[in-house]
């Protein structure tokens, strides 16, 4: 007799707590909105409780949910000419009571944060799913529906774009 794994749990709670977090962030990678992020992630997450059929296992169970995410921001970027839009840089930014060294901290992670969201949407996506998902580039392939080479290569032009957008800011980012 062969060991099969079992079926995940199927708790709401656990899916919420598992999968709020990494379904957000796949929603703003591309929809750089949190409200409409917000709006697809809870789309999302009622899709995935409401589920009927089992996954074979949570990595499948993690496939589908990215893969759902990800389907519901394209359609929502498809449709979103309806949409008008309003620039960061005209809305006034709160004051904040942070210190000064976390100010820095945060306008650093936030020029990091600008120059990925900058790149165009299929290596941002690759980005995302590789750094932050951790995903290897099988495993994004099968979710983006592209070859693994052109996930390679998207990584690469990423990487590219970012070390020269990035250059001289980071001693991670060498010339």
């Amino acid at each position: 007799m062969t060991d099969v794994p079992a079926a995940p749990d199927r708790d709401p709670e656990r899916l919420v707590r598992a999968y709020a977090d990494l379904v957000l962030r796949v929603c703003y990678t591309y929809l750089r909105s949190t409200a409409d992020a917000e709006d697809v992630c809870q789309d999302t997450l009622i899709k995935l409780v409401c589920r009927e059929e089992p996954f074979r296992d949570l990595d499948h169970e993690r496939a589908w949910v990215v893969r759902v995410a990800s389907n519901a921001c394209k359609n929502l970027l498809r449709d979103r000419g309806a949409h008008s839009e309003v620039n960061l840089d005209e809305v006034p930014e709160p004051p904040s009571g942070d210190a000064v060294d976390e100010r820095a901290l945060r306008r650093r992670d936030g020029r990091v944060l600008d120059a990925v969201m900058a790149l165009p949407l299929p290596q941002r996506e690759a980005v995302f799913l590789h750094y932050y998902a951790g995903y290897g580039a099988r495993a994004i392939s099968e979710l983006a529906g592209v070859s693994e080479n052109a996930v390679h290569q998207r990584l690469s032009r990423a990487r590219a774009q970012l070390r020269e957008t990035l250059k001289g800011d980071y001693d991670e980012f060498p010339a």
